[in-house]
């Protein structure tokens, strides 16, 4: 396919859908001696279809830390450090009409020659990521064509992070049950923003991901389903990925996989299409690291716990699945690009 070049964007605010832990922001928490948005800015420094980095979130901590020596060192691609603002949906929105072309530090909105414009954004504490992980994802997606392509992982692929031992450190996440299998999203997405004309469902759907009260599950349904063409179907199907879930913790695991038979992927991406009225498509990775983030205190410190062991065995595993970081992935970065003092003012001057 031809040589793909994007911007990536990530997540780091701390407000509204954000989780603290130990009272902290999530990226900043410390893993191996750097916090977890470090860990992120710096794997996508070898992902060659990335070209530069924007990273949103407390722009004065953010510029902080990344105008470190030992931080800057490490960042060869251009680096923007946009102020955070109320909500997940704006943050992404409106950092994305400052990357437009001669957009500005106000910004704009995406005019005809900006709709196919693709932008990854990501988590920003995902501290097993992997580059190979990352750019086999933005290929694959970019081949779909499709307008909204969300990551997802198989279950088997995060296996080495359970707990070793009963009651050990571990991570055991939850799945999305589907007819197919159980699936964890990857925190990765890749997007033509201008081309999702629903764009704040987004982030609805985004901050109900942790949901475990069925009152507030239906009263979501409902909304979605009085309000917008694909809302029957989006109800139904969540509410039996839901099910499964709740059955499959039970201990009822045959019963959860007779219930998630009736769920098939490419409904949900029907549904989804319909709801956010944009293109919308899975896209599978089985590496797993990207799945990884941390919601809260067991998984922190079983991820510093086992940092080594995880790291490694994920690096060996994305070269296994997907060899080598492709040569020139860090050449292709552009030395001395570091940007984060500049973009730091331009944020709070705009």
């Amino acid at each position: 396919m031809p040589s793909v070049s994007l911007p990536a964007i990530v997540l780091a605010g701390d407000r509204r859908a954000a989780k603290a832990v130990y009272g902290e922001s999530k990226v900043y928490l410390e893993i191996a001696g750097k916090p977890l948005v470090a860990h992120v800015v710096e794997v996508l420094q070898a992902v060659p279809e990335v070209s530069e980095v924007w990273v949103v979130g407390d722009a004065e901590r953010l510029g902080a830390l990344f105008d470190e020596p030992a931080q800057r060192s490490r960042i060869q691609k251009p680096l923007h450090i946009v102020e955070q603002l109320r909500s997940l949906y704006e943050n992404g929105w409106q950092t994305y009409r400052r990357l437009l072309p001669a957009a500005g530090p106000q910004g704009r909105d995406p005019e005809e020659a900006d709709l196919d414009l693709r932008v990854l954004y990501l988590s920003g504490d995902l501290p097993f990521a992997t580059p190979q992980e990352i750019s086999t994802f933005v290929r694959r997606a970019v081949a779909s064509g499709r307008s909204y392509v969300l990551g997802l992982v198989t279950s088997d692929s995060l296996t080495s992070f359970q707990p070793g031992t009963p009651g050990g450190p571990g991570i055991e996440p939850e799945f999305f049950h589907l007819k197919e299998g159980r699936f964890r999203q990857s925190n990765l997405h890749l997007l033509k923003p201008a081309r999702i004309l629903n764009r704040f469902y987004v982030e609805e759907m985004y901050e109900h991901r942790y949901q475990r009260e069925w009152g507030n599950i239906a009263a979501l349904a409902w909304r979605l389903l009085t309000s917008e063409q694909g809302g029957l179907v989006v109800m139904a199907y969540y509410a039996l990925m839901h099910l499964a879930l709740m059955v499959n913790r039970l201990g009822l695991g045959r019963l959860a996989d007779r219930i998630r038979s009736w769920v098939p992927s490419h409904r949900i991406e029907r549904g989804c299409s319909e709801l956010l009225r944009a293109e919308f498509c899975f896209e599978f990775t089985e590496a797993g690291g990207c799945a990884v983030d941390i919601d809260n205190e067991a998984e922190y410190d079983a991820a510093r716990e086992r940092y080594a062991e995880w790291h490694a065995a994920q690096a060996k595993r994305a070269v296994d699945l997907y060899g080598p970081i492709p040569l020139g992935a860090e050449s292709s970065a552009q030395p001395g690009a570091n940007e984060s003092s500049a973009s730091k003012r331009a944020s709070e001057e705009g």
